[in-house]
């Protein structure tokens, strides 16, 4: 578990150790390109994130009898796209962010993806005595670097039946904290099951159900001590919050059952770059010679929404069962559950 927080973590944060190596060059092309970039940069893997943690809330269409609890430890691996690999850097977007060899656009590594070969621009800033200066930047890559072609997340959850056909959720991934960075997960959900409300609940082949679930996910990386910029309490924070609705349709068989969905899930995902930092140029001999104060310099947000459907099977030996189901949405994804029942 504490892996899969690290990898949360290395997709969570906006500038990877590569970007930071950059990030003053980054900041002196300006505020605003940089905010730009690091939008495009990020943008995949909060939405591959906000769609891996809204799989696994349910496993069966049916609700455990009334005052039943149940709890699950869900494993999922979302899966990341090719085309989310990359984003078109576009020159006409940016104030003094241009490419070398003339061209106003082209593909670059998203935090999903990796730059094969580098890629480097240049940077136009204005130096209070020389005038415009360029310089020139790679930019960052992202984890495909490592070859990560999947985002997995895990989840400890439990519900309870306060009543017939009623269950309510929550699920948790524990607070990992490692190497000034943090990360940590939770949800609440309802899952009512519709047919128990019918005379003829006990016949029918079938459970109709409906969920809504919300789920919050947030980290954090102090990289003061990194001195990669001077400056003093400079992190980056992301949360992302999402919420999803389930119409949920399965068997009502003794050991195994099969179930499906379709539902929605929307979410807003928020990044901040805090901190001071203190751009500055240097002349012969390394002597500072100007230096430029940023504090707080960004903060982007995005939305990830779309349509999911899951199908799924769940095996039930007594007060022990096993679940699998394969989702389809923008970032497709695997999971597999084991589910303790009282």
């Amino acid at each position: 578990m504490k892996k899969t927080g690290l990898i949360i973590i290395a997709l969570i944060l906006t500038l990877s150790s590569n970007a930071q190596d950059n990030l003053e060059q980054l900041l002196a092309a300006g505020v605003a390109d940089a905010a730009r970039f690091s939008t495009d940069y990020i943008k995949p893997a909060n939405d591959g994130l906000a769609y891996g943690i809204n799989t696994g809330w349910f496993n069966n269409a049916k609700t455990p009898k009334r005052l039943g609890f149940e709890l699950s430890i869900i494993g999922n691996a979302t899966f990341i796209n090719d085309e989310d690999k990359q984003f078109i850097l576009n020159t006409n977007d940016y104030e003094n962010i241009s490419f070398q060899d003339g061209s106003t656009s082209k593909p670059v590594s998203t935090a999903l993806g990796h730059n094969d070969p580098a890629v480097f621009v240049e940077i136009t800033y204005d130096d209070p005595i020389f005038g415009e200066q360029t310089t020139e930047l790679e930019l960052p890559t992202g984890i495909g670097s490592a070859n990560i072609n999947l985002i997995p997340t895990v989840f400890l959850q439990g519900s309870f039946s306060p009543f017939k056909g009623t269950q309510i959720k929550a699920r948790y991934f524990p607070k990992v904290d490692t190497e000034d960075a943090k990360v940590g997960l939770y949800g609440f959900g309802l899952q009512q099951d519709f047919t128990s409300f019918l005379p003829v609940d006990k016949v029918l082949p079938i459970s109709i159900s409906g969920l809504i679930a919300y789920t919050h996910l947030d980290g954090s990386y102090d990289f003061t001590d990194t001195g990669v910029v001077d400056g003093e309490n400079q992190q980056i924070q992301t949360e992302t919050n999402t919420m999803l609705y389930q119409l949920i349709v399965g068997t009502k068989l003794k050991i195994i059952n099969f179930y499906g969905s379709v539902g929605y899930m929307s979410g807003k995902n928020t990044t901040d770059l805090l901190g001071t930092y203190r751009v500055s140029g240097e002349g012969l001999g390394g002597a500072t010679l100007y230096s430029e104060e940023i504090v707080n310099p960004f903060s982007i947000e995005s939305e990830t929404k779309g349509v999911i459907t899951t199908v799924g099977a769940n095996l039930s030996l007594g007060f022990f069962g096993l679940n699998a189901a394969y989702t389809i949405a923008d970032f497709n994804s695997a999971s597999v559950g084991m589910n303790f029942s009282f």
